[in-house]
């Protein structure tokens, strides 16, 4: 395997998740540097005895975050800037984001279930 990934079953955090903190450390750390290759989704897969969506999720997000970048048939390496991006955490963005939204919202006097019918409605609108 190109590093050390322990996924543990029994932990509470999503297998995704783990797999995902475990490469941004990686890059962090320098045991993976911009450039370096990525196993594909089914060899890692099967080399950390997981589902390949599991394995897809994490490749994706990551992906998302422009800690690796697919470049088609060539394969996945570690992104120019992962080490930069290994440090935002869309999450935290997200969530500072909504919290924002939701105070302001309070403040107009928008009740809490109004809050959530109109938060689902946004959501399911595919248009957006």
């Amino acid at each position: 395997m190109f590093m050390d990934i322990i996924i543990d079953v029994e932990d509470s955090t999503p297998l995704f998740s783990q797999l995902i903190d475990q490469i941004k450390e990686a890059v962090l750390n320098g045991k993976v540097n911009p450039g370096d290759a990525m196993p594909s989704i089914r060899q890692l897969a099967n080399d950390l005895g997981v589902n390949n969506k599991t394995v897809a999720k994490a490749y994706s997000l990551l992906e998302r975050d422009s800690v690796i970048q697919t470049k088609g048939y060539r394969g996945t390496f570690i992104h120019p800037n992962a080490v930069a991006n290994c440090t935002v955490d869309l999450n935290v963005w997200v969530t500072r984001k909504l919290s924002e939204t939701i105070v302001e919202l309070r403040k107009a006097g928008a009740t809490d279930s109004e809050i959530r019918i109109a938060f689902g409605n946004v959501m399911n609108d595919k248009t957006i």
